[in-house]
């Protein structure tokens, strides 16, 4: 991922920041809507109780849903102008590209909240619209990295790695895992799915993370751009695995009888699902820097002349 000689911009670099920065209360508005059980307080779509732009009566549920829409329309918006401004701005392809897709998602997302309307909430698509949410905005955190200053003028600090497994391949593991995890919390929470797999994973994802950052930490402390996101990562894992067990307590062991969802329970999940977008987020970013700075080390091996056995 070299420059090309891309020079710094400033105001595009924030931009992109500020567009991730509303990604992230994008899920938070999300969160929101599934935790309060509102997802079809606004029972049309595109339209909102048949007007585009009437502003409902922001009471109960509504005010969730209907929030979350208009959060999500400013984030579209961002979007489409991000892709604009990269592609008449960027020397990089590869980053004209990246910010094309990420048009491309909030566009696939905005389908996806439609259909969970109009087709009563399906499971499937609710955590499908779910799990996008995550992958778009680490697609805006890595747009953000990108036109960062010290991403594009900084010579990076390269340190082999010769063990095994390597630590980029830690790093996509725990990507991975965390996606995983993602995916099975989003279909618990849009009632797909039992709480006990996401729970059971946990435990593989904290494992895995462990290690990962542990690695990370141990052998590449030298190298900011690695150290950093790990010890993030690291916090961010036992702040979501304390969460998980105050969502569990209070949604499942507590709140199950309940008929609304109560205040503890709202603030919990929500939390949680904000620090799980934050921990893959970090997780992705970190696997970058690892390929970036810490690439692995190929071993060639010579062919040796076969030595005859000699009579003494």
């Amino acid at each position: 991922m070299k420059s090309l000689s891309t020079p710094y911009n400033r105001a595009h670099h924030r931009f992109a920041v500020f567009t991730a920065c509303a990604t992230f209360l994008l899920i938070i508005a999300g969160a929101l809507v599934t935790s309060n059980d509102a997802g079809l307080s606004v029972p049309d779509w595109p339209t909102t109780f048949g007007s585009i732009y009437k502003m409902p009566h922001m009471v109960g549920g509504v005010k969730f849903e209907h929030g979350h829409r208009m959060v999500a329309e400013f984030v579209g918006l961002l979007t489409i102008v991000l892709a604009i401004w990269t592609w008449k701005t960027e020397r990089r392809r590869w980053l004209q590209t990246l910010a094309f897709a990420a048009l491309a998602m909030v566009i696939a997302q905005g389908i996806l909240g439609g259909i969970t309307v109009r087709h009563f909430l399906p499971p499937s698509v609710s955590s499908a619209h779910a799990a996008l949410a995550q992958t778009f905005f680490c697609v805006t955190v890595l747009i953000a990295l990108f036109t960062r200053r010290r991403w594009i003028e900084e010579q990076p600090r390269i340190q082999f790695d010769s063990r095994q497994p390597s630590l980029i391949v830690l790093t996509i593991l725990s990507v991975f895992v965390l996606y995983v995890q993602l995916t099975l919390g989003a279909m618990f929470r849009h009632k797909g799915l039992g709480w006990w797999p996401h729970v059971v994973h946990a435990a593989i994802v904290a494992f895995v993370l462990a290690w990962t950052a542990i690695r990370a930490l141990t052998q590449y402390s030298r190298i900011p751009a690695v150290k950093r996101p790990a010890i993030t990562m690291l916090s961010l894992m036992i702040t979501q695995l304390g969460l998980g067990f105050i969502a569990f307590l209070t949604r499942i062991a507590w709140g199950h009888s309940s008929i609304q969802p109560e205040l503890p329970m709202v603030i919990s999940t929500v939390a949680h699902v904000a620090v799980g977008a934050l921990l893959l987020a970090t997780a992705v970013v970190l696997a970058v820097q690892v390929w970036r700075h810490v690439p692995v080390a190929f071993e060639e091996r010579l062919p040796t002349p076969e030595r005859k056995p000699v009579a003494a």
